[in-house]
């Protein structure tokens, strides 16, 4: 089920939803991203994404620290974090914190 969508910008804070949880998936030898009754596939980047959202650090705190870790431009890095960032929260997969 999909539905609206908060407003994600680089200034949101957020978080996995309740009941959601990063799980590796030994049989299919690839990590999901587990809700109640729905699953999502992640490749690697999406499970480092997925990682950082720890409730404490701003979407563009975490691309920033992506882009210095990873020597990318941090805009693209930024574009991309709060892109994956709004499909999640469409998914209610993602909760809002700031």
């Amino acid at each position: 089920m999909t539905g609206e969508a908060p407003v994600i910008s680089g200034t949101s804070v957020v978080k996995l939803a309740r009941g959601v949880r990063l799980r590796a998936d030994a049989v299919r030898g690839q990590t999901v991203l587990l809700a109640p009754e729905r699953a999502m596939a992640l490749d690697d980047i999406a499970v480092r994404i997925v990682e950082a959202l720890d409730g404490r650090r701003s979407l563009d705190r975490i691309a920033g620290d992506f882009a210095a870790e990873f020597g990318a431009p941090v805009e693209q890095i930024a574009s991309d974090v709060q892109s994956f960032a709004h499909e999640l929260a469409i998914r209610r997969m993602l909760e809002i914190v700031e």
